[in-house]
């Protein structure tokens, strides 16, 4: 132990004795349990929320038509997955991120 404590000088704590350190030791428990309640709350929330049919969550930017038009497009080696991006309005990252095979079929020949 490297004899380093704790004195608050407006309340009655100080680690440096035994007291101290045994309302400290309360508070953190304290904390700690009120930190699980949280947690259990929150979790039933979310719980309850998906029962009543909602997500949380970011909505999709891409729906089932977007990436139709994607998969048709690409099929066309002439039409690059930037130009396909652009077209349906996000970056090629998330094309890649739901089309993953747009980037073998794009990859430059060896």
């Amino acid at each position: 132990m490297r004899g380093i404590g704790f004195r608050s000088l407006t309340e009655a704590i100080d680690t440096t004795t035994p007291q101290g350190v045994l309302v400290f030791h309360m508070f953190s428990a304290l904390a700690e349990f009120e930190r699980a309640l949280i947690r259990e709350r929150t979790r039933a929330g979310l719980k309850a929320a998906k029962r009543m049919g909602r997500t949380g969550g970011r909505p999709a930017k891409l729906t089932e038509d977007d990436l139709y038009v994607a998969r048709t497009l690409l099929a066309n080696p002439d039409i690059t997955v930037a130009d396909v991006a652009d077209r349906i309005g996000v970056s090629p990252a998330t094309l890649y991120r739901h089309i993953p095979a747009a980037r073998a079929a794009n990859a430059p020949d060896v």
